[in-house]
């Protein structure tokens, strides 16, 4: 039985996994952490992931970035594996949590869901085939409560396109003030927000005379709990290292 720790377990997110967790055979919440610490008789919540004493197995973080130094420090310490989901890290910050992976497993991704990265593979794919005859550009819509921009996904996609292109393309983020036409080296990035949009994401490969997108849109967020769930159970007796969703699909 895998037991969990939940940092951010009253938010959206954490209560997804919660409701997952609590029908599963193989796993189980057996703490959380949160800074509203009420409203949750299933287990205790700590404010601070310091205060926590229960024993766990390992631990899922969907939060806030402001958190990660003292998951990290948390995790060092018991020796316990972390699942980071959160989005909005600074470089700074991946570049510590990259740092902490020396001591501890962590698993790392910008997007929990199975079908995101199977679009990232085929992002890739195209890009390999279509090279620079195509422009590229990514559309990412997220609901009006969502605070970074552009997404995670959609930074991560940019990413992972970029490491198969034969020269770095620059990211271009914002047109409105850009009074020039659009260079061939570049990827247009652009974030629409409005209403309840779980999340949908569009890769647009635009040549001459003809246009391929690829698409994905996540109808709920137990998509992404699920993946981060199947993450925790995976990373369990895992060796130190840095982990991602291409090694849980493996």
């Amino acid at each position: 039985m895998t037991r969990i720790v939940v940092s951010g377990c009253n938010g959206k997110m954490g209560r997804e996994i919660v409701s997952i967790v609590s029908e599963a055979s193989d796993c189980q919440v057996v703490a959380g952490i949160d800074i509203h610490t009420t409203g949750n008789e299933e287990f205790p919540v700590f404010s601070k992931a310091e205060d926590v004493y229960v024993d766990a197995d390992v631990l899922v973080d969907f939060s806030h970035p402001s958190a990660l130094s003292s998951l990290l420090v948390f995790g060092k310490t018991r020796k316990l594996p972390l699942v980071l989901c959160t989005t909005g890290y600074s470089k700074a910050q991946v570049e510590e949590l990259k740092e902490a992976s020396r001591e501890i497993p962590i698993f790392y991704s910008r997007n929990m869901s199975l079908g995101i990265n199977l679009l990232i593979e085929l992002s890739k794919k195209a890009a390999q085939v279509l090279g620079r005859n195509f422009d590229v550009e990514i559309i990412e819509k997220h609901h009006n409560q969502k605070i970074d921009a552009p997404s995670g996904t959609a930074l991560m996609l940019a990413d992972e396109i970029s490491s198969v292109m034969s020269e770095e393309p620059k990211y271009v983020y914002d047109r409105h003030s850009r009074r020039m036409k659009r260079e061939k080296n570049e990827i247009g990035i652009h974030s629409v927000r409005g209403g309840t949009i779980v999340g949908e994401h569009d890769v647009l490969f635009a040549g001459h005379h003809e246009t391929i997108t690829l698409s994905h849109s996540a109808q709920s967020k137990e998509v992404f709990a699920s993946g981060a769930v199947n993450a925790a159970v995976y990373l369990c007796g895992k060796p130190a290292g840095l982990y991602d969703m291409s090694d849980l699909l493996k």
